[in-house]
């Protein structure tokens, strides 16, 4: 009988060690976010350093270099775990009774999450290219599903991006402007005028596509593009393009 192979043997033993490491690897990676994460809440961002994190989650600071690279590393994925924590307790309602209405739910949950979370939130903002990170590019294609529903319906005034842009900033204005003032002047009126300024600036009252203007009817149409199968692509750029005219004039 020929002898096995060494290369092969070798791969079949190491797979299953290996699977078992990355294991390990990624349960003491949530375990040290974890105990930054509490850190931040309870004691602030300046409690968060390598060796109170470490106690805390029971391990040796080399455990943190190792996985994240330095404090910054470890704060980045505790960043990213607070717009994973977001993103899950996003509420999606692919066909909501009133578009509206869908709006402003989504735009309370943003800020109530921040004001649950002021340490957490503050971090998660306070660098721009936190932008970039996976769960905040997946919570910002939740906002804009629901500004394409908006559009499809005849009921965005702005361009979709601008809409994005809009209601993204206005939730987290919000949130830092609270938490930036005493508590003895936050008045909840701050919060309501500045989501009903929101729905303003990017909404229609009314269905666009009644009026006599062909703006609304452009934004609609174009918010369905996406969807259509039955253009090409090289018709469907042009057709976006004129659409993109139409809905400017608006």
């Amino acid at each position: 009988m020929p002898p096995r192979s060494r290369v092969r043997d070798g791969a079949a033993a190491v797979g299953p060690d290996s699977d078992s490491a990355a294991v390990g690897r990624e349960q003491t990676r949530q375990r040290i976010i974890e105990a930054a994460a509490d850190l931040l809440a309870r004691e602030g961002r300046d409690a968060v350093t390598t060796r109170a994190v470490a106690v805390a989650a029971g391990l040796q600071p080399p455990a943190i270099y190792r996985l994240f690279g330095d404090k910054d590393g470890l704060l980045e994925a505790v960043a990213e775990h607070g717009f994973a924590t977001f993103l899950a307790a996003k509420r999606i309602d692919p066909d909501p009774q009133d578009l509206i209405d869908d709006l402003r739910a989504g735009w309370d949950l943003a800020v109530e999450f921040g004001l649950a979370n002021p340490a957490l939130y503050t971090l998660m903002y306070s660098e721009p290219t936190r932008a970039t990170s996976p769960a905040f590019k997946a919570g910002m294609e939740i906002l804009m599903g629901r500004i394409r529903r908006l559009a499809a319906g005849g009921r965005l005034r702005v361009d979709e991006e601008l809409a994005a842009t809009l209601i993204h900033a206005t939730a987290r204005g919000a949130v830092l402007t609270w938490l930036s003032l005493p508590e003895d002047r936050r008045n909840p009126a701050l919060l309501t005028i500045l989501r009903e300024s929101m729905v303003a600036a990017v909404t229609n009252q009314e269905p666009a596509v009644q009026d006599a203007g062909p703006a609304g009817a452009a934004r609609a149409l174009r918010a369905t593009l996406p969807e259509q199968t039955t253009l090409s692509g090289a018709e469907r750029h042009l057709l976006r393009e004129w659409l993109d005219r139409l809905a400017s004039e608006g």
